[in-house]
């Protein structure tokens, strides 16, 4: 009995011990999902938003771990371009988010050195959740620590076919030729032409899919996925997906 309790005390520990995470080898772009806001309201007999309000300060911290990680680029899927079908008043609740984060940690961020920017379709966004966000992004683009980048009303098949057209456009007016299309001209004609492709994606709550983000920047992109809802997602659980990151070998198709 005495040697059972001993082995269970040294497994423990075991799983306990620090995780360690390199300096050498640090993810440059980092991508996630933020999934399970909604789920992690219901399992404590709350409304969606409340879920939706309590992931919004996991994004903080996550932002401030990634800092700390030397992790150059944070892009956050903040909404989709489906998820317009959601009811009328969550969706009213999550247009209200970045105000309401930016005026709280915004000040934060800039002392962090962080700047803030986002890919979506602005048009479509109603006043009070653009301005606030071009407001972030005017106030911190000369900072030059991490990229906090929020995809909001973001569609990886929409920025695809937004950035073909614009291709068949200059081919139409005769700037490009056929023949000079390739991969190097699809990324310039994506929305984020500017950023470097992720390294790594999460994806919490369990969920397995890409749900139409980045298709064509995650080609080989590592994924990490984790049963961990968003609002129970932090910095600790960010430095595990590294961790894992930097045991894997990416070939990107050849062989080492």
């Amino acid at each position: 009995m005495i040697k059972r309790f001993q082995a269970w005390l040294k497994q423990r520990e075991t799983n306990h011990k620090p995780l360690h995470v390199s300096k050498d080898n640090v993810p440059e772009h980092v991508a996630i999902i933020m999934d399970g806001n909604g789920r992690w309201a219901k399992r404590r007999g709350l409304p969606r938003v409340a879920g939706h309000h309590t992931g919004m300060k996991a994004v903080k911290n996550v932002t401030i771990a990634a800092n700390e990680l030397g992790i150059k680029v944070l892009t956050m899927y903040a909404f989709s371009t489906e998820n317009w079908k959601r009811p009328k008043d969550e969706v009213e609740f999550l247009m209200k988010l970045p105000q309401e984060f930016l005026a709280i940690e915004l000040d934060e961020l800039i002392k962090e050195n962080v700047q803030v920017q986002m890919m979506g379709h602005r048009e479509q966004l109603p006043e009070h959740t653009r301005k606030p966000l071009e407001e972030a992004i005017e106030r911190t683009k000369h900072n030059t620590g991490l990229i906090l980048n929020f995809a909001l009303n973001y569609g990886g098949q929409r920025e695809l076919v937004e950035g073909v057209r614009e291709i068949a456009a200059d081919v139409l007016a005769g700037r490009v030729q056929v023949e000079q299309i390739d991969e190097k001209m699809i990324s310039a004609n994506l929305l984020t032409n500017h950023l470097p492709n992720p390294d790594l994606l999460i994806r919490t709550s369990g969920e397995m899919r890409l749900s139409n983000f980045m298709l064509w920047q995650l080609a080989y992109s590592e994924f990490w996925f984790t049963d961990v809802l968003w609002p129970d997602f932090t910095g600790e659980h960010l430095k595990e997906a590294v961790a894992e990151y930097q045991s894997r070998h990416r070939r990107y198709g050849g062989l080492q």
